[in-house]
Parts: C-alpha cells; sequence; structure tokens
C-alpha cells in the first residue's frame, strides 16, 4: 500500500500561484510513477500532470502546459505542482496518484493509488 496525502491548496486570485505537496508513505516510493488530477464539482476527474519514475520528461494536460510544473524529490518522497497564472476554470480539488511502473498515463484508471485531495480555488 502506498498513502498519498496532499497539501497546498487554498484560495488565491487569478493571475497568482500555489505550490501543492503530496507526500508518499507506507511501501517505498521507488518504483511508482505519480500524477496530478483535479476535479470539479459536476465532472469528471481530469488528468493534470504526471512524471515518471524515477524522473525524466513530465507530462501536462493542454490546459496547463507553460503554468503547471510537476517535479519529484525522491530522497523525500514527495511530488510538487507549481501552479502560476491560475485561472477560475482550475479550481477544483486536486488529487496526487501513483501508479507501480515507468510508464506514465494520462487515465485515472491506470492508477493504483489515490490521496485524499487539497481544494483549490481560484476567484476572478
Amino acid at each position: 500500500q502506498v498513502q498519498l496525502v496532499e497539501s497546498g491548496g487554498g484560495l488565491v486570485q487569478a493571475g497568482g500561484s500555489l505550490r501543492l505537496s503530496c507526500a508518499a508513505s507506507g511501501r517505498t516510493f521507488s518504483g511508482y510513477s505519480m500524477g496530478w488530477f483535479r476535479q470539479a464539482p459536476g465532472k469528471e476527474r481530469e488528468f493534470v500532470a504526471a512524471v515518471q519514475w524515477p524522473g525524466g520528461t513530465p507530462y501536462y494536460a493542454d490546459s496547463v502546459t507553460g503554468r503547471f510544473t510537476i517535479s519529484r524529490d525522491n530522497a523525500k518522497n514527495t511530488i510538487y505542482l507549481q501552479m502560476n497564472t491560475l485561472k477560475t476554470e482550475d479550481t477544483g480539488v486536486y488529487l496526487c496518484a501513483a501508479r507501480r511502473g515507468s510508464t506514465v498515463y494520462t487515465t485515472a484508471y491506470n492508477y493504483d493509488y489515490w490521496g485524499q485531495g487539497t481544494q483549490v480555488i481560484v476567484s476572478s
């Protein structure tokens, strides 16, 4: 089992920035590719960003490319999502996900473990 705990969400004005963190515990962080997804009220969970194990080329949804940056610190068992130039449409619950292996997927059902999420609200 891998336990994931997100933090760093909050209320921010449009154009502002937030940095989300996801700390993993339980089984070793080693060997897991990681992703960020988000879910707005009444909408399906959507892919935001992902990074392979142990690192390398990150992947982003078109809607966040150029504004968001995903990174991982394997020594700290933590991944991050730096979100800049936030827009009101970025509002939602942001969830961290993990899957065994080095392949990155953009679909939620490919991930084995999920955190509880952290709320991000972007006001206009």
